[in-house]
């Protein structure tokens, strides 16, 4: 793909085949700086920003937050990719909760990231960026929550990276978490989703403008970046979504098939969005680095210990994230509901189907106790558990 095509290919037939699952982002929102962040590789950041956006407002007794976590190329305004479900009366109900999201750490739509500067060398972090985890950008967003005063949350909600996010709020004890929501994720990176990552990254890398992340910000490695959105844009999808669209269908001008130039047209809507290739890079190795039971122990004892009423969420055409990862989740942490959407979308099902996820988020915040009640047990429960399955192949708990 040379980087005339890049820019130019992609007409409104082809763009316009594929919902696409993101509307407008920018890196609006209010910025927190801390002064020195520690990280689990080490190293510190200094005066390390969190961006992050607000929505309804905090109770006295400070736990009606509800933490809504994005994935991976999203930003805080949780507008702009779950905003069916944000606002009064819908399921992250802002005439209850406090709604807040965070840019997550190591990203580029206004938290700190390898487009920062570093304040020990005046010049951009680049591929200087430290390594940042799962745990780093859920501690960073605890310590933006303890400083406008949440002392509790209500419920953490996310999906893909967003929801691997969710599943640490939970285990890691930063704040009172009283329930948990995690859609097409899992409780630890695979081999499966590691190696597709590296393929991504490495598409990165050959771009001869990468110059080891070091490269200018008016020069960035365009064609690798779109390479790699192209890649991913595939894992996102599915067979049955592709060939419903698309077929063999050609353009309008004969010269290319279809989906050729859809994924061409979202490799330039990428690089058009802003999103930095070192971003990508950072963020898809803090994906590599989740794993719950990462220092905590056997990986299904840690799971077991999870006692959290929890809403697992899968797509069933996922092929990034399969449902079998999922189920792994309900099968072991005790306090877990697990629920199927069908859908065509694959694992941007999470995104695409928000009536459906609407409907359980809606359902399962409905059972977790009620904001301010202090005088309940710390210890969380769920008010209706459905059944779970006992193995990692048998029928879902519910199908929508």
């Amino acid at each position: 793909m040379s980087r005339a095509t890049a820019a130019s290919s992609g007409g409104d037939s082809g763009s316009m085949s594929m919902a696409d699952e993101y509307g407008t982002m920018d890196s609006n929102g209010h910025t927190m700086m801390l002064d020195n962040f520690d990280l689990e590789c080490g190293k510190t950041l200094k005066n390390a920003e969190a961006l992050y956006k607000t929505w309804g407002t905090l109770n006295a007794a400070g736990d009606n937050a509800a933490v809504i976590c994005h994935a991976l190329t999203g930003n805080a305004d949780v507008a702009s990719w779950w905003g069916e479900l944000l606002g009064d009366g819908k399921p992250f109900d802002t005439s209850k909760y406090f709604v807040f999201c965070a840019n997550v750490l190591g990203s580029c739509y206004g938290s700190t990231g390898p487009g920062s500067i570093d304040p020990g060398t005046g010049m951009r972090y680049g591929g200087d960026f430290p390594q940042v985890t799962i745990r780093d950008i859920v501690r960073m967003q605890a310590e933006v929550l303890k400083r406008l005063g949440v002392a509790g949350v209500a419920f953490v909600a996310g999906g893909s990276m967003g929801g691997m996010q969710a599943l640490e709020w939970g285990i890691c004890g930063y704040l009172p978490v009283r329930g948990v929501i995690s859609c097409s994720a899992s409780g630890r990176h695979h081999p499966w989703q590691i190696g597709i990552s590296e393929c991504q990254r490495q598409a990165i890398y050959a771009d001869p403008l990468w110059r080891n992340g070091r490269y200018p910000p008016d020069a960035p490695p365009t064609n690798g970046m779109g390479v790699a959105r192209m890649m991913a844009m595939l894992t996102y999808r599915t067979l049955p979504a592709y060939g419903t669209k698309f077929g063999r269908a050609l353009t309008a001008q004969q010269e290319a098939f279809q989906v050729e130039q859809y994924l061409r047209y979202q490799a330039d809507r990428f690089h058009r969005r802003g999103f930095d290739p070192a971003a990508y890079v950072s963020l898809t190795r803090s994906m590599d680095t989740h794993d719950l039971a990462r220092g905590r122990g056997d990986y299904e004892e840690v799971l077991r210990s999870y006692t959290l009423p929890t809403l697992i969420v899968s797509i069933s055409s996922d092929v990034l994230y399969p449902v079998t990862e999922q189920l792994e989740l309900a099968e072991h942490m005790p306090n877990a509901q697990h629920h199927l959407i069908h859908s065509d979308e694959g694992h941007d099902g999470f995104l695409l189907e928000h009536k459906k996820v609407g409907t359980l988020v809606r359902g399962f915040v409905a059972g977790l106790e009620a904001p301010g009640d202090s005088a309940r047990s710390a210890e969380p429960r769920l008010a209706r558990r459905a059944p779970r399955e006992r193995a990692l192949v048998p029928a879902p708990t519910s199908k929508l």
